[in-house]
């Protein structure tokens, strides 16, 4: 099979000579303008006389700052990942009554179908436990009694039901996970009514369902902030692309979640983590900024971690100056760190992002801001919330859901028309021979 490795590769020179925008991106690194959405914005630079200039980065849902949300949230000491869903599926703030309703039918649809855990979560168990909540979704297909409809209707009860069950799912495969490939005692909890998706997620996940009022409410901040992010992400993108082929719901949102699984996308959070795990065991004293900024360097010359050359958990294709969600994560996770004795670590994630910048100057002769991106901290959030690793990317998508399935109503309703870009063929014309002249 080493003959055909070159027939892969495309010469990076095509890409310039034919004008093709790699990654659909601009020469400045912005994302090409693939589609309008009133859904959500990731603002993270002005253009000014032709050029980008940074500012302070803002997350947008439905033209609702969610910064002023969250402070809306912590203000009156309530879980607000349920109001931001209902903000992305209808597009304003819902009264009391209304979010009221909007919980108590989420509430009704997160029992999974009869059977469903015992013949798709436990059948065929797999180490991916993104790849196993995908094939959950895409056969809840077969659950559904009007699976193809997508009536405006249809769609909105897809959604909520998809919003309410995929935690349940998540808990219950990591379970099956534990069971099989770690030996661990096998405990499935069913969801219980009037609980918040965070509420519900750690009464399914742990074994004796205990959790703190604090707990739940930090990971309901992290799922606000993970609910929408513009319909130019990846796993957006792919959900819309998808989606415009008048396909389910279930197949757009199984090829969201793969989308997401890529360590390039969602999967960050965990590579972050692990590029942490190594730092921890590489520097000595998290008061050092030489050492710090000298381990770092090393891992951009992919001499430390995974060795792809890559600090993970910084950096992002929109924000500049800062991410929001990072800023108002960090905010809260300083708290809980000094509560909880992690004080240390939180410590070496404030220096890797302060010192990052340095690093990529001194090794790549790069001189820009260069800020922490949401997985940054995201993890260590996780890590003290006692979250296992393998959930942190199935956190993103249980989150992740709400601003999916916006994107997906507006696609099927808006745009009416299958996504099918270009791609410009190089391959030269060759002549057939026949089989017996072949050597």
């Amino acid at each position: 099979m080493k003959d055909c490795r070159n027939h892969y590769i495309i010469p990076a020179e095509a890409f310039s000579h034919h004008l093709v925008k790699r990654g659909l991106r601009e020469a400045d690194g912005s994302g090409v303008m693939a589609g309008i959405t009133k859904k959500g914005n990731a603002h993270g630079y002005i253009i000014s006389e032709g050029e980008r200039s940074p500012i302070k980065g803002q997350l947008i849902y439905c033209g609702y700052n969610v910064e002023e949300l969250i402070g809306g949230v912590i203000k009156e000491n309530r879980f607000g990942f349920e109001e931001s869903a209902y903000i992305l599926l209808f597009g304003h703030l819902p009264t009391q009554e209304k979010l009221q309703k909007f919980d108590s039918i989420l509430d009704a649809c997160r029992h999974l179908p009869p059977r469903f855990t015992e013949d798709i979560i436990m059948k065929a168990p797999t180490p991916s436990l993104m790849n196993k909540i995908a094939t959950s979704v895409l056969a809840l297909y077969a659950y559904d009694d009007n699976p193809d409809d997508i009536s405006l209707d249809n769609l909105l009860r897809q959604s909520m039901e998809l919003m309410a069950r995929i935690p349940v799912i998540a808990a219950h495969a990591y379970s099956v996970y534990s069971n099989v490939f770690h030996g661990k005692s096998l405990t499935l909890h069913n969801p219980h009514e009037n609980l918040s998706t965070a509420q519900n997620f750690l009464c399914v996940l742990r074994p004796d369902k205990t959790f703190t009022d604090e707990e739940a409410k930090l990971l309901d901040l992290c799922l606000i902030l993970h609910a929408e992010h513009g319909g130019g992400n990846n796993s957006t993108f792919t959900c819309r692309v998808v989606s415009s082929t008048a396909t389910d719901t279930y197949s757009a949102i199984s090829a969201a979640i793969g989308s997401l699984k890529g360590p390039r996308h969602g999967g960050a959070n965990i590579k972050v983590q692990e590029m942490f795990e190594c730092m921890k065991k590489g520097i000595k004293d998290y008061n050092d900024d030489d050492e710090i900024l000298a381990f770092l360097r090393a891992i951009l010359r992919g001499e430390e971690c995974d060795g792809s050359g890559l600090i993970y958990g910084m950096g992002h294709a929109v924000y500049t100056i800062s991410d929001p969600r990072a800023v108002l994560l960090k905010d809260r996770a300083r708290k809980l760190a000094e509560e909880k004795g992690y004080s240390e670590d939180f410590k070496l994630l404030e220096a890797v992002e302060r010192l990052t910048p340095a690093a990529f100057a001194a090794e790549r002769g790069i001189y820009r801001n260069i800020c922490a991106n949401v997985d940054l901290y995201s993890g260590l959030v996780y890590q003290m919330l006692d979250i296992p690793i393998e959930l942190y990317t199935p956190l993103f998508a249980i989150a992740r859901i709400a601003g999916w399935c916006a994107h997906r109503i507006e696609e099927c309703y808006t745009s009416n028309k299958i996504i099918r870009p270009a791609y410009k063929c190089i391959a030269r014309p060759k002549e057939y021979i026949p089989l017996k002249d072949r050597v």
